[in-house]
């Protein structure tokens, strides 16, 4: 029996009728009857999901369990931090779209870095956190230790480290939630990062070795294995935000067990959706619509499948509105 519905959900299905609204709902019962039946969800978040303040929705649906693992890029790792203890330092930007290579300069030279409407304080954000993961970092190394980019993370936040510094309320920190619930997560490309830029500094400097993070083969390694303990039953479903590495990486799992590793009875991802304002062309990954991961060995026939051509910040909060019952 489905839960009563709050006022958000409720406008939803009253007004969503069409089109993309329409794939909207769509996505939503089907996100809601992949979990009611048992399956479980990886959510993958592309763009600068975190500098726009996903958190408030998505850090509730990692509390209430309907996320059981995360794909994100590195950029999305470190950001959601940044937001939470460089908030107050943040600036926006309504007009970026009329901004000048010469404005542009200008944020640079005053340390801003910008991401459309928003730009991110160099002082305050980056380096507030650098100061703090260096120290992890080689206390890692020192203890001949290895870890995930985004187990350091972990520990910074649960160390209570940062505590002081937060400037938005906790609840609304999606890292923080999966960091209390130890939620799994795979960071592929995190060298494509400013963290991953600035551990990189310390390798070519000697004062810490590449190996002392995890590497994205070891990521794999690890999705393979926890890929292939929860790919049963009703399955994994896969919630996609964007596209590119956070969302292909873990999507090739299915197929590498299969064809690479040669294993039997490999289930595929048993819910799709992708929210995406790519429209599909020649070569692009995230316009791609579902039906050609099917040929790919991701997609199984009848995966229900949704593709919502719109943009995410507006569109995922509503979806896990509607998950959440609001």
């Amino acid at each position: 029996m489905e839960n009563k519905k709050g006022p958000v959900s409720q406008f939803l299905e009253t007004n969503f009728l069409h089109f993309n609204a329409a794939t909207v709902v769509d996505a939503a019962k089907g996100y809601e009857a992949h979990l009611t039946a048992g399956g479980k969800m990886l959510v993958s978040l592309a763009g600068a999901m975190s500098t726009a303040e996903l958190g408030i929705s998505l850090a509730e649906m990692i509390r209430q369990g309907k996320v059981d693992i995360i794909s994100c890029t590195g950029a999305n790792l470190e950001e959601d931090v940044m937001n939470l203890v460089a908030h107050s330092h943040y600036k926006r930007i309504p007009n970026y779209r009329d901004l000048t290579p010469q404005d542009e300069w200008d944020l640079l030279q005053n340390k801003y870095n910008r991401v459309t409407d928003t730009c991110i304080p160099e002082e305050e954000a980056f380096r507030k956190i650098q100061h703090h993961i260096e120290k992890i970092w080689k206390t890692a190394e020192e203890n001949g230790e290895r870890y995930f980019p985004h187990e350091y993370m972990y520990q910074l936040l649960l160390s209570g480290v940062l505590k002081d510094e937060y400037e938005i309320d906790p609840k609304n920190s999606w890292l923080l939630a999966a960091a209390e619930r130890n939620l799994p997560i795979v960071v592929p490309g995190w060298e494509d990062s400013t963290m991953g830029n600035i551990f990189a500094s310390y390798v070519i400097k000697g004062e810490l070795k590449a190996s002392t993070v995890k590497s994205g083969i070891e990521y794999m390694v690890w999705l393979a294995n926890f890929y292939e303990q929860n790919a049963v039953g009703h399955g994994i479903g896969f919630f996609q935000i964007g596209g590119g590495i956070a969302g292909d990486f873990s999507m090739c799992v299915a197929p590498m067990l299969e064809q690479d590793m040669e294993k039997h009875n490999i289930q595929k991802w048993r819910y799709y959706c992708q929210i995406t304002d790519s429209t599909t062309s020649y070569g692009s990954y995230s316009g791609c619509i579902p039906n050609e991961k099917i040929t790919w060995g991701k997609l199984d026939v009848d995966t229900p499948s949704y593709v919502i051509e719109s943009d995410a910040t507006i569109v995922a909060p509503l979806i896990f509105a509607w998950i959440l019952g609001q």
